[in-house]
C-alpha cells in the first residue's frame, strides 16, 4: 500500500523525513504525514508516475443463484 522507509529514501535520495517532504513537494508527489512524523506515499501512485502499471489483486467474482 505505502512505500517503505527505505524505498522512500532511495526514491528521494534523502534520509531525514523533513528533507523527504521537501523533495516530495518539489516533485508534486501526493503524500501525507503519519503520526510518526514521516511522509507516507502510496505505492501505486509512484508506480503510475514512473510509467509502470500497478499490480492489482484479483477481485472475487460474485455468483448469483438463479
Amino acid at each position: 500500500m505505502f512505500l517503505t522507509e527505505s524505498e522512500l529514501q532511495i526514491l528521494s535520495g534523502k534520509v531525514k523525513p523533513s528533507a523527504q517532504v521537501r523533495w516530495l513537494k518539489a516533485e508534486k508527489i501526493a503524500h501525507i504525514i503519519g503520526g510518526d512524523g514521516k511522509p507516507k506515499v502510496l505505492r501505486d501512485l509512484v508506480v503510475a508516475r514512473l510509467g509502470g502499471t500497478a499490480q492489482t489483486r484479483p477481485e472475487p467474482q460474485l455468483r448469483l443463484a438463479s
